[in-house]
């Protein structure tokens, strides 16, 4: 199944006969937490509202969607013809009128073309209209899934790049461990160097001591968990984006979890080496976090 996105655009239009109206449709989608729909109709337009409504609704789950219908004559019926019957009719009124009001002016070929549109039938331009809308629905729908199949492929090289990162903190765990504790060690022996007269504990407890207290803080800065953690995560995102379908709020809830899991290993660095790995992860999440954001 593809993966879409909520930006897209795509257009389309009727083919009518000539001397009728042509129907234009256009539709535009930003990304958004739900389907939200803004329709752009012609009056004579109107009564399709419910249809579109449901014609967009079984198409899209998520995303700020804007449909506009317009409506246009061809250039070469854009002034139509008076029948002759019409033009009669016109003549018979005028010529009753002045009957009566001698000072009435005769009417305009402006007023008369006027007259004749007005009373001429409506264009019949519903089915037009839901034909140019169907296919322009498509093809937003077609513009979403390859705007969606770039996502993809940027998300896939951020999980790649996070694995590579994850790869190269991982050799450097026990060396941070055993530095971190030989450093502690240094510190307590000269703590206990400047206390050791006046102590009344003995030596051996002492040395003990140290040791826990060494150990605890060696569990303590260990990232080993946060790493298997992100990688489970990384996983995860690989299978949703390999599943497809409407997955953008639950990769949204994964790329926070990735962003904890990242920030912990900062605030738990005790190397300078694992601190700009982390920088470099939360730089890779946070462009993630920004694709994410308009994946349906």
């Amino acid at each position: 199944m593809a993966v879409y996105s909520m930006t897209g655009y795509a257009g389309a239009a009727s083919e009518p006969p000539a001397g009728t109206a042509a129907v234009s449709v256009e539709a535009r989608s930003v990304n958004g937490r739900f389907l939200d729909l803004a329709l752009r109709l012609p009056d004579e337009l109107r009564g399709l509202e419910p249809a579109l409504r449901e014609l967009l609704t079984a198409q899209f789950r998520r995303g700020k969607i804007e449909l506009r219908v317009n409506t246009a004559r061809e250039v070469e019926g854009a002034v139509p013809m008076p029948a002759t019957e019409q033009l009669n009719r016109l003549a018979h009124v005028q010529s009753a009128v002045t009957g009566w009001l001698s000072d009435a002016r005769p009417l305009s070929v402006n007023e008369v073309l006027h007259w004749c549109r007005a009373a001429a039938p409506a264009d019949k331009l519903d089915g037009p209209a839901m034909d140019a809308a169907r296919r322009c629905v498509q093809g937003l729908r077609e513009a979403r899934a390859r705007e969606g199949a770039r996502l993809v492929a940027m998300l896939l090289e951020r999980v790649a790049r996070l694995r590579e990162l994850a790869a190269q903190a991982e050799p450097l765990l026990p060396q941070v461990v055993q530095r971190q504790q030989a450093r502690f060690m240094e510190r307590w022996n000269e703590a206990l160097a400047t206390v050791q007269a006046a102590a009344s504990v003995p030596a051996q407890a002492l040395h003990e001591r140290a040791m826990g207290e060494a150990a605890s803080y060696a569990i303590r800065i260990d990232v080993a968990e946060e790493l298997s953690r992100l990688r489970s995560h990384l996983d995860e995102i690989e299978r949703l984006l390999e599943a497809g379908g409407e997955l953008g709020k639950r990769l949204e809830f994964l790329i926070q979890e990735l962003q904890r899991e990242a920030n912990t290993l900062g605030s738990k660095s005790a190397a300078l080496e694992l601190t700009t790995i982390a920088v470099e992860m939360k730089v890779a999440i946070e462009q993630m976090r920004e694709q994410v954001q308009n994946i349906e």
